[in-house]
């Protein structure tokens, strides 16, 4: 991919660079349709690759999947308690953005990478843009929560992937005109990729039948407390008395959710984590959906999947309300199971999320064309013109 950042070149107000720092699978998938379009544009980029999903399995086969190019700087940080590995971003991130000058530094998400890059460029006075800006769950002891709030609130462009996020924007009183109804560049790469899901050949190599489920467990409160861990092994497990049930694991919580019962058996698949297009083609062909994902509860939305998120809340209430998402407990997931398979697929509304039509990277492009062209509005509403460091 043509105008990629070359370490140590000089930046200027007529070179300039935005630098876009990702640190795990969604990040790459949201990434991608934007990288894409600023290159179109011919605006010169770098990607900076935390490290923070260290397993080939986890990042270098999304690169390749999306075809996203080879990053300027991978910092490897790994994996590690949220204190160790936030502050190994920040020591990171800051030579980085210092050794580059970007212009303009873009996050994404909510992860721990994102929360880092945004206190490192705000110390730097390098402006930053967040894709997905607005996301609330509304619950505090969700890390990504607080990742998302203090993000929101240092950033200088925002990115919003749905209305709800406006409002929420608006109740914490970000200036309007730093704000920007896109939708949702994840669903641009599942439209890039939808020729090329197939689940035979994905459902032939792990021996699978028609009816299967497809199940992704990590978050911190499902899986980290022995006993919620049991909870939920033991639900899913019901579920797999039901049908198959295939479980891509994540590293995070392995070791625990082994411990609860979660291996091998007649009706229950662990296989390691999947590409891209093999995972979005595994989830295409599933009949039921079992997750506590984000990024999971917008693409079953988008493939008309039935989709049980296994959580107390969600920062994306409009897969509920335009999708297929429903909310449930352990105790719930059997008969929440049952119901679903019952009615099958398609999305409850008979319509899909505003915006989420495959064109959200695009609109993020000219935006960030415009900006490194004429300045936006800073928090203080002054005019904050593109710069070098």
């Amino acid at each position: 991919m043509r105008d990629f950042a070359r370490p140590g070149a000089a930046q200027s107000p007529d070179n300039p660079l935005v630098l876009h720092v990702l640190g795990a699978r969604p990040n790459f998938v949201k990434a991608a349709p934007v990288v894409r379009a600023l290159t179109e544009l011919g605006v010169r980029q770098g990607i900076v690759h935390t490290g923070q999903h260290y397993d080939a399995l986890m990042s270098d086969v999304f690169f390749a999947d999306l075809g996203l190019p080879e990053p300027i700087a991978n910092l490897g940080v790994g994996s590690g308690s949220h204190a160790r590995q936030t502050a190994a971003l920040l020591v990171g991130l800051e030579d980085v953005v210092l050794e580059h000058r970007p212009t303009l530094v873009v996050v994404y998400g909510d992860v721990n990478s994102t929360l880092a890059a945004i206190l490192v460029c705000a110390k730097l006075h390098v402006p930053t843009a967040h894709v997905e800006a607005g996301l609330r769950s509304f619950d505090r002891e969700m890390p990504e929560e607080v990742n998302r709030v203090v993000t929101d609130g240092l950033s200088d462009i925002l990115f919003a992937t749905s209305p709800d996020a406006l409002s929420h924007l608006a109740a914490e009183g970000v200036d309007p005109a730093r704000v920007h109804l896109v939708g949702n560049p994840m669903i641009d790469s599942l439209f890039s990729a939808l020729d090329h899901l197939d689940p035979a050949p994905v459902r032939s190599r792990l021996g699978l039948p028609e009816r299967y489920a497809v199940a992704t467990l990590h978050r911190p409160g499902n899986v980290d407390d022995p006993a919620s861990a049991k909870d939920l092994v033991d639900a899913v497990l019901s579920v797999s008395e039901r049908l198959p049930v295939v479980v891509p694991l994540h590293p995070r919580g392995r070791t625990r959710l082994a411990e609860a019962g979660l291996v091998n058996g007649e009706n229950l698949l662990i296989v390691d984590p999947l590409g891209y297009v093999d995972f979005l083609s595994l989830v295409r062909g599933a009949t039921l959906v079992v997750t506590d994902s984000g990024g999971v509860q917008e693409e079953t939305t988008m493939l008309g999947v039935p989709c049980l998120t296994v959580r107390p809340n969600t920062e994306r209430p409009i897969t509920i309300t335009h999708g297929t998402n429903r909310l449930v407990t352990p105790a719930q997931l059997p008969a929440a199971a049952d119901l679903a398979l019952a009615e099958g697929s398609g999305t409850p509304s008979g319509e899909l999320p505003p915006l989420w039509d495959g064109k959200a990277g695009p609109r993020i492009a000219r935006v960030i064309e415009s900006w490194l062209r004429g300045g936006n509005l800073s928090p203080a509403g002054q005019s904050v013109s593109p710069k070098s460091l």
